[in-house]
């Protein structure tokens, strides 16, 4: 495989990195657009991921004068801690990218901090 595509896709992030960041995002509470332009997201996967995370609770969207803000919820809040918890974890093992017992781990770039 060509190195380019290599590392084209090592950039990747996983779903729920994204859903991380977005709820880091909306922690405040945000408009949609910028939550489009921070997580660096399409308009049809901010809805994608917009809809899924209003139907499971994570965010929670209210109207503040006309416009529609999207707000973290206590539910999102601990999905995020324990998203942080599980990277920090697995950012304590080896450095060769081998786990415990040679479990596989996930390229660095998936497990930074968003």
């Amino acid at each position: 495989m060509n190195s380019w595509i290599t590392n084209a896709a090592s950039k990747r992030r996983d779903r729920l990195s994204i859903i991380a960041e977005i709820l880091e995002i909306a922690k405040d509470g945000t408009l949609k657009t910028q939550i489009m332009y921070k997580a660096n997201l399409s308009f049809t996967q901010l809805n994608e991921y917009l809809e899924f995370m209003l139907k499971i609770r994570l965010l929670e969207k209210l109207n503040a004068n006309g416009k529609d803000v999207y707000i973290t919820t206590e539910k999102g809040l601990d999905f995020l801690q324990r998203h942080y918890e599980l990277t920090e974890l697995l950012k304590g093992e080896n450095e060769n990218g081998n786990g415990k017992n040679g479990v596989k781990l996930p390229p660095q770039h998936l497990l930074k901090k968003i």
